[in-house]
């Protein structure tokens, strides 16, 4: 089965979360069905979906028997025990053959490619967060044979990318979206030890948040929860984009709603086909509209979509799910506990690694502005990280801002920092900066902190000279995929992922032997938006006044009635939220160190040029003297709202009974 549109062809991609509801899926007007298998992917709240082996057989061949197509999702971060699952995984399925799967850990293309697997396409899931064109062209060199695009990307832009790079795009059309940026939410991992990446999100994003900014409360319901996306009735603009896949999101769908979302997509994309000229946009559209869980959005199909991203309908009822339950509730972010500390440091110190200890840990820091900067040098950093998402109301960093303080650094480094999602214009701006730049002796600098394959794709290409470090946003899982980075884009160093529970971190340390860098200190971003939540203090008349309880009051804070989190702004108009507690490792850092870990992180930038003074004097002083990190953590005092440990409050083997739902 196919369908062609002015000689391009055009794919209804329908889910499937179980067996049963998979074999009359393929029967629906769709041209391809996805769905997981038994494990490694990310629909695994509710027990009894997904398929089993044999399950996964007989769909495939299902399908291929109906001419369709049949994708299977891998797409999981990957820890070290689930590499050796995903070798048995991979062996079975280049057996049967899907026409591809769905991927988002860099360990996939060493698990396909070492044992020569050739019946394995694979295409880079939306956990990828492709959003420009180098990360595509770096795709490309891996055989990748088409990307899902970021849920941020407009029509626009995909129809400019896929133009230039010819790669098949795949683009979500209908159903459950998110209001953070793919792969760049980590909240559920720090608050419950359950990684959205790995298929567990506990959907803090659904929580009933006021909004609270310049001493004001704005009275925002739900203001992360983003709406459903809807394309229904703009299939002529997705075609025209170049477009291939129309993907409905619902791998927990029942089947009687999955049956009027297929049949209704397909038959609106067959009349399209049938009668361009004549083709009645809103034909059946009310059946949708009436029988939506959520309220509809077409997202960022056509621009930044606002405040009319966010959804209200059934929030907080439980009516979205089959149990009529939620997945989670305002939670206390956990403190850090003695106890805890104790079972860190005998789990680490069984992970001791035979290297050489004669030297010291190196101490970074990443610092917003060029005062903070200073100020950390001043106090003996090893390392300073000029940021690429500067917080407002400071201002990006110039010139002559870099020219002095690398004149000023003596025997530390400089490292300049790339924003996070990096677009066209964002390449083009760092591309000719650094080629300038190369000129000129590159400014004194000693290095870039890349955020996104993409940049390492296109500026290990420039042959700069200047040693690339993997950003902690990468979020590097497992040692395969740490060794990708290095062997392929040149990272010299990767910082393991934050959302690492202590079990998975021990084994990530041990197995590796790239560089590791952990962040120590600081306040972490555990979501990452193009949402600007700051409109809703521009537009909404406050209901009451109250200070900040921790930050200024000029910074936006979400808050429950379990604390606070404080959300910044930067100059690309995104916001970064980030734990309303520090993280706060200086108790274990010795046997961090002994382990492998050589390069400790401070997250500088929310603090002040005193504070941050006071953070880096006593991490140096640890550092020089690894038996002293007890004694100098007995004399810290948190700046906000207490010290948390984030994802290693929990091992590796803690099982929570979660929630199903129907999402």
């Amino acid at each position: 089965m196919a369908r062609y549109f002015n000689g391009k062809e055009i794919e209804l991609l329908a889910p499937a979360g179980t067996f049963p509801i998979f074999q009359e899926v393929i029967d629906m007007n769709c041209d391809a069905v996805y769905f997981g298998g038994p494990s490694l992917n990310m629909r695994m709240m509710r027990k009894g979906y997904n398929l089993s082996y044999d399950e996964v057989r007989e769909a495939i061949q299902m399908a291929h028997d109906r001419g369709k197509r049949a994708y299977v999702t891998v797409n999981n971060l990957l820890n070290e025990e689930d590499l050796d699952e995903a070798k048995r995984y991979f062996e079975f399925l280049n057996e049967v053959g899907p026409d591809a799967i769905i991927a988002q850990d860099m360990a996939v293309f060493p698990l396909i490619h070492e044992q020569n697997y050739t019946n394995i396409p694979v295409h880079s899931s939306v956990m990828m967060n492709i959003h420009n064109l180098e990360m595509i062209e770096a795709m490309k060199k891996f055989g990748v044979t088409r990307v899902v695009a970021s849920r941020e990307m407009d029509l626009h832009t995909a129809e400019l990318l896929q133009a230039k790079s010819g790669m098949e795009f795949e683009y979500f059309v209908h159903g459950d979206m998110c209001t953070v940026h793919g792969a760049n939410c980590t909240i559920s991992s720090m608050m419950f030890g359950n990684s959205a990446q790995r298929g567990r999100c506990m959907k803090p994003c659904r929580w009933d948040y006021r909004v609270k900014r310049d001493g004001h409360i704005y009275p925002t319901e739900y203001p992360l929860a983003a709406k459903d996306m809807y394309m229904y009735e703009h299939i002529p603009e997705l075609i025209k984009s170049g477009i291939m896949s129309f993907k409905i999101e619902g791998r927990m769908r029942n089947i009687e709603f999955l049956n009027l979302l297929v049949n209704q997509y397909g038959d609106a994309i067959d009349r399209y086909i049938a009668d361009p000229i004549g083709f009645n946009r809103e034909e059946d559209a009310d059946k949708l509209y009436d029988n939506r869980k959520r309220d509809f959005s077409t997202a960022y199909a056509f621009g930044k979509p606002g405040l009319n991203y966010i959804n209200r309908r059934y929030e907080g009822t439980g009516k979205f799910y089959s149990t009529g339950k939620v997945f989670s509730t305002p939670t206390t972010e956990r403190e850090l506990k003695e106890e805890r500390v104790t079972q860190i440091r005998e789990r680490l110190a069984d992970t001791k690694k035979d290297t050489d200890h004669t030297g010291r840990p190196q101490i970074a820091v990443h610092v917003n502005t060029v005062k903070q900067a200073y100020a950390a040098l001043e106090e003996g950093a090893d390392i300073i990280y000029l940021t690429g998402d500067v917080y407002m109301p400071d201002r990006p960093y110039s010139l002559e801002d870099i020219e002095q303080l690398t004149a000023s650094k003596g025997s530390s480094q400089i490292i300049l920092g790339t924003p996070r999602m990096m677009t066209e214009l964002h390449i083009e701006q760092y591309t000719h900066f650094l080629q300038q730049g190369k000129q000129r002796g590159m400014y004194g600098l000693d290095g870039l902190l890349v955020s996104n394959f993409g940049a390492l794709h296109k500026f290990g290409s420039l042959e700069l000279g200047l040693p690339m470090i993997g950003d902690a946003n990468l979020n590097v899982y497992n040692y395969m995929s740490a060794a990708v980075y290095e062997k392929h884009f040149g990272v010299k160093r990767v910082h393991a992922s934050v959302e690492l529970p202590l079990n998975d971190l021990a084994n990530f340390i041990e197995h590796t032997k790239v560089p590791v860098e952990m962040t120590v200190h600081g306040s972490p971003i555990v979501m990452y938006l193009e949402l600007d939540l700051y409109e809703n203090t521009e537009v909404m008349e406050s209901i009451g006044q109250e200070d900040n309880a921790y930050v200024d009051n000029q910074y936006l804070v979400l808050m429950t009635d379990k604390g606070e989190s404080p959300v910044y702004r930067d100059w690309s108009g995104r916001n970064h939220l980030a734990l309303s507690k520090e993280l706060c490792y200086l108790p274990m850092m010795k046997e961090l160190y002994e382990a492998g870990v050589h390069y400790f992180r401070i997250e500088g930038k929310t603090y002040t040029d005193e504070q941050l003074r006071t953070i880096v004097r006593i991490y140096r002083q640890a550092a020089d003297n690894l038996d002293q990190c007890g004694s100098l953590f007995a004399q810290m005092k948190p700046v906000y709202a207490g010290y948390t440990l984030g994802s290693l409050q929990f091992g590796a083997a803690r099982h929570i009974e979660l929630i199903s739902t129907n999402v």
